[in-house]
């Protein structure tokens, strides 16, 4: 079994691509539904993020409002640090022993497929290493900013202002493509970047079906 890393900076249009392989055969999981799951009430990580980050983050029905805890996390108020680096040691490290299961699981069942995982922060996390191969995602600033605000409905300053805070927390594309073994440009059109995900899935699947 051949295990993919997929990873890119924010609104670089990881979900997309993601898609475009999982069209092609390829299993493919993301991390941020892992880490929703592993937030749910009851599991240990939510007790952690709740401890750490207090009842306010909760909904009535006990749930974590993510956008509540995105706001601390990735906060600096009154002169205090990002706090974006106590949350990844709370969740990263369960999220990733949930990935690693997953593609044992996928392996079992086909010792010759291809299992990918969709995460922005595998090179941060120190998780690159875990996987045989990395597919980079990439556009320009200005598409991220766009692709944010029609995702979350809000304008293009609030959009600005949310990329550059959450980017602060990511590594610079450069330093992610330097780490790639393919990187998938997507800036253009859709049909651009498929033809680009059907060149690289050959070249996985020719790896994939070499594995023993």
């Amino acid at each position: 079994m051949l295990k993919v890393g997929l990873t890119g900076g924010i609104a670089s249009g990881k979900s997309t691509v993601g898609g475009m392989f999982a069209v092609l055969g390829v299993h493919v999981i993301q991390a941020d539904v892992i880490a929703h799951q592993l937030m749910l009430p009851g599991e240990r990580v939510h007790g952690e993020v709740v401890r750490h980050f207090g009842e306010a983050i909760l909904n009535p029905d006990g749930t974590i409002n993510r956008s509540r805890l995105a706001e601390l996390a990735f906060s600096s108020q009154q002169n205090q640090p990002s706090r974006i680096k106590e949350l990844n040691q709370i969740v990263h490290p369960a999220v990733i022993q949930a990935q690693e299961a997953w593609m044992d699981e996928v392996g079992q069942r086909d010792p010759h497929a291809i299992a990918m995982v969709e995460a922005a922060l595998i090179l941060e996390a120190g998780a690159g290493k875990r996987f045989d191969r990395l597919v980079v995602v990439t556009c320009g600033p200005e598409q991220r900013i766009e692709r944010w605000a029609r995702k979350q409905n809000v304008d293009h300053e609030a959009s600005r202002r949310e990329i550059g805070r959450r980017r602060a927390a990511q590594l610079p594309d450069e330093e992610k493509v330097k780490a790639a073994d393919y990187v998938i440009d997507n800036s253009g059109s859709l049909h651009e970047t498929s033809e680009q995900v059907r060149v690289i899935y050959e070249q996985l699947k020719r790896a994939a079906e070499e594995t023993r």
